[in-house]
């Protein structure tokens, strides 16, 4: 079953997914993809030119504190006046942290946690954290050493990524965590126009786990980074999805991954991927190459922005 857009079939229309159109992920931005601003712009005019087919938007937003487990500060090697934090794009693995090589930094502390303490950010939910026991010391206190261990143990376990220390981005308040300007601003006409409310969906901002996918984290630690059967079930009403943003080596390439895998094929045929509106994170184009792969071999659909609406 192909990808159509020749009729709505009792469901909420048509949903853009946006993931990540974030200013840190665009030319002048940490973390930034070259091509990022053009994939912009054609997600700018399709808005502004279909804002009458398109019945819902939903954007996320990769959300970060500084101290996070995949920034540098988190870590550190050596002692005295030797500690050094590791370099952006730096690669830590279960080997290094059981070494001693990198270890968190002192001021990293676990606060033990369960659903009812959801605010707390550095927290760790024994019912969620499969390897709960064996990060808590003979006090009874969570040690920030064994947990980078078992973290980094369960990230390899999982085959898809060692952890990689990624340049600060996206850090909560600031300039780099908003969306582009020009996108934002077509979302808000759209939203004028057809008196909705855009669905603003909140990644990453707990500083124990990545969250590349929009629908669960790589190690799920809590509530908030489990599977979020909401935002999936609200998806899954639309008669079609149009997925777009940034970037598409990890954050579009986890979330449609998680959407795809969580589906029937009658579902997947409603998802489309705007193939002209994501980009790679410099050096990664092969996971981008695998995932295009992985979508055909699933039955997902990809097209250009300017053409989607002529499918018609």
């Amino acid at each position: 079953m192909g990808f159509s857009l020749s009729e709505d079939k009792g469901g909420t229309g048509t949903t853009l997914l946006l993931i990540d159109v974030q200013n840190d992920f665009h030319p002048g931005g940490s973390l930034a993809i070259e091509a990022a601003n053009a994939d912009a712009d054609r997600i700018t005019q399709l808005i502004r030119s279909s804002r009458s087919k398109i019945n819902h938007i939903v954007a996320t937003l990769d959300s970060h504190h500084r101290l996070d487990i995949a920034h540098s500060g988190f870590w550190v090697s050596g002692d005295g006046d030797e500690i050094q934090h590791p370099d952006p794009f730096t690669i830590i693995s279960s080997e290094d942290v059981a070494s001693g090589k990198w270890r968190p930094h002192r001021h990293v502390k676990i606060i033990n946690s369960n659903a009812a303490d959801e605010n707390n950010s550095v927290h760790l939910d024994p019912t969620i954290f499969d390897n709960y026991q064996q990060v808590v010391n003979t006090k009874g206190e969570i040690d920030p050493s064994k947990y980078a261990l078992q973290y980094t143990k369960q990230l390899e376990k999982n085959g898809c990524f060692q952890l990689c220390i990624w340049p600060e981005h996206c850090l909560i308040g600031g300039p780099g965590h908003n969306i582009v300007k020009s996108v934002w601003d077509a979302m808000q006409e759209w939203s004028l126009y057809s008196g909705g409310q855009i669905h603003y969906v909140y990644k990453g901002q707990h500083p124990l786990t990545e969250m590349f996918s929009a629908l669960r984290a790589e190690v799920p630690v809590s509530k908030s980074t489990s599977f979020d059967q909401t935002l999936f079930d609200k998806l899954k009403q639309s008669d079609r999805i149009l997925v777009a943003g940034q970037a598409l080596s990890h954050c579009v390439n986890y979330t449609m991954r998680d959407m795809v895998d969580s589906s029937t094929p009658e579902e997947r045929s409603k998802i489309c991927l705007l193939r002209d509106c994501s980009s790679s994170v410099p050096g990664f184009e092969a996971a981008s190459d695998e995932f295009l792969q992985y979508l055909e071999k699933n039955g997902v659909a990809t097209c250009k922005a300017e053409d989607v609406f002529e499918m018609i």
